[in-house]
């Protein structure tokens, strides 16, 4: 399975080894890069840290190696953390403390945060101040530290979840795009002289083509297709050569895996195409909510096979052309 919420401890080294280190290198996000340098030389030129940035968008688009770029390019140290994983306030205030002036704390899933932890932050973002509630009941008081001056780089994949006082505090935001096939095939060509493979531009077409617009993706399919072209001892990925290895992990000429059409199946053949409730969708698919929601569901929306609507989703017209089902009629979409 190349889309999975779930990273393994080799995806995630591999993912690393490919990661681009400064913005040359860096493919795609065009609006973003420009604005992001534009704020890194005016926060050098004033001899400042950077201004808290969020980054939103789906799953394996490069906010974390946007967030890694920014440090490199400020030359301070970065600490990464994620928001299920932080628990308990104490051990946020802890990470807090030990910051240097400058530093960069990125938080990943930071719309994931719980509600202590957030009222922690919003001092410390502004007035680079932690409160610490010391004693219980009526005995209880407050003392306030001080914070060096660090940045917060945000990342999510759910904006809207996130609460509006946090949002706030963020001074830059920035929405990452799907990518386009011939940037996917730059990332790939990149991607496959570090790793020391052979590919012709067919084959990296290929893989571009059913990468679902995203880096990720795309670098795990070379990955895959690296391997199968080892084993049947290819000299070189070709067209030919990638389509055989495609076909042999499940993966269509769009991207589409098996989970992708069983969920279009679903809401095709038992809802009538839709329109139905994500919460059905995941009962009768076996799927989390979640997983649907931030693994599946961006690339089918984007590929204009699910229309995401007030009632529910419904599969479109396209969706039933490419799973070969005959199309009952025009749905409404609100």
């Amino acid at each position: 399975m190349i889309t999975t919420s779930n990273e393994q401890p080799e995806d995630l080294t591999f993912d690393v080894t490919l990661r681009p280190q400064n913005f040359n290198d860096y493919v795609g996000q065009v609006k973003v890069k420009k604005n992001l340098d534009i704020l890194i030389q005016a926060a050098k030129h004033r001899k400042e840290s950077i201004e808290h940035v969020l980054l939103y968008g789906p799953a394996g688009l490069g906010k974390t190696t946007l967030a890694n770029i920014i440090a490199k390019e400020m030359g301070v140290n970065i600490k990464t953390t994620s928001g299920p994983a932080i628990e308990r306030v104490g051990d946020f205030g802890s990470i807090l403390t030990n910051l240097s002036d400058g530093d960069i704390l990125f938080i990943d899933e930071i719309h994931r945060l719980n509600k202590s932890i957030e009222e922690i932050l919003y001092p410390a973002m502004e007035d680079y101040k932690l409160d610490i509630i010391i004693g219980k009941g009526p005995s209880a008081r407050t003392i306030q530290l001080d914070l060096p001056k660090f940045t917060l780089i945000g990342a999510t994949t759910k904006l809207g979840s996130i609460s509006n006082p946090l949002r706030n505090r963020f001074g830059a935001i920035h929405r990452l795009e799907f990518y386009t096939n011939p940037e996917i095939k730059k990332i790939l060509e990149r991607s496959a002289k570090i790793l020391g493979v052979t590919a012709d531009e067919t084959g990296l077409s290929k893989i571009s083509e059913c990468a679902r617009c995203t880096p990720r993706v795309a670098n795990r399919l070379l990955k895959r297709v690296r391997d199968f072209s080892q084993i049947k001892n290819h000299d070189i990925i070709n067209s030919a050569v990638a389509i055989e290895a495609l076909e042999m992990i499940d993966v269509d000429p769009l991207g589409l895996e098996p989970a992708d059409k069983h969920i279009l199946r679903v809401i095709i053949e038992k809802f009538g195409g839709g329109p139905v409730g994500l919460g059905t969708v995941a009962a009768a698919t076996s799927e989390e909510i979640k997983t649907i929601e931030d693994v599946y569901e961006p690339y089918l929306i984007q590929i204009g096979f699910l229309a995401r609507t007030p009632r529910g989703r419904i599969a479109t017209e396209s969706a039933y052309n490419h799973l070969g089902i005959k199309y009952t009629g025009e749905k409404k979409l609100f």
